[in-house]
């Protein structure tokens, strides 16, 4: 079984957490996690984009010439997409870009995500996010004591409003509530941290043993 040392705001070790076989032994499905964060990406695609057809371009209602004795091909319309200032043949419309997948393979990719972090040393568990304000200077500095150098990921209960207000202010650091763990955020950003109770709910979750992830 997996160990991970707790610590708590100064960087200090507190405790130790053994953690699911299930999630945090074995391969790292690097195919599911591609086809996942392709899934994610898709559904946020606004699939806004639109050309003008010759039907849709202004003008063009007349015939520029007579059909015959003038030596010159016939043309029905100048918006023709032959034609300068005309309609896009075959151009992008509107469309919706996402797609389903299983649930058993959205909870694999998180699984894998997870391990892989779980690895390369990157995830880190935090006794308690208390936070004397709810300012950013005041979480930066607790920060601080970690000496990381990228962007951060930080997963704990909804109602930390003290830690949400405090990170929404910091470019490098996103605040996520623990029932909304996704894999792609947990790959964008370079290190992850949980809070004791945050990681031991959703270790219940996706191991069966609590409510079911959305």
């Amino acid at each position: 079984m997996p160990i991970i040392e707790v610590k708590n705001l100064q960087n200090e070790v507190v405790g130790n957490l053994p953690l699911s076989d299930e999630l945090f032994l074995g391969d790292v499905n690097e195919g599911l996690l591609w086809e996942v964060v392709k899934y994610y990406l898709a559904s946020k695609r606004a699939g806004t984009h639109a050309t003008k057809n010759r039907g849709a371009v202004s003008g063009g209602g007349k015939k520029p010439w007579r059909q015959k004795g003038t030596g010159r091909a016939r043309v029905g319309s100048s918006r023709n997409p032959l034609w300068r200032h005309g309609g896009t043949a075959h151009g992008p419309q509107p469309r919706d870009y996402s797609f389903t997948l299983p649930k058993q393979k959205i909870r694999g990719a998180l699984k894998s995500a997870l391990r892989a972090k779980f690895n390369d040393h990157k995830l880190t568990v935090i006794d308690e996010f208390k936070l004397e304000s709810h300012k950013s200077k005041n979480l930066a500095s607790l920060l601080n004591n970690f000496k990381l150098q990228k962007d951060l990921l930080i997963v704990d209960s909804p109602e930390n409003t003290s830690l949400i207000r405090a990170s929404r202010n910091m470019p490098d650091v996103k605040f996520c509530a623990s029932g909304q763990v996704h894999t792609y955020d947990v790959l964008k950003y370079d290190h992850v941290f949980f809070s004791k109770q945050a990681i031991t709910d959703l270790q219940k979750v996706l191991t069966g043993g609590g409510a079911k992830a959305a």
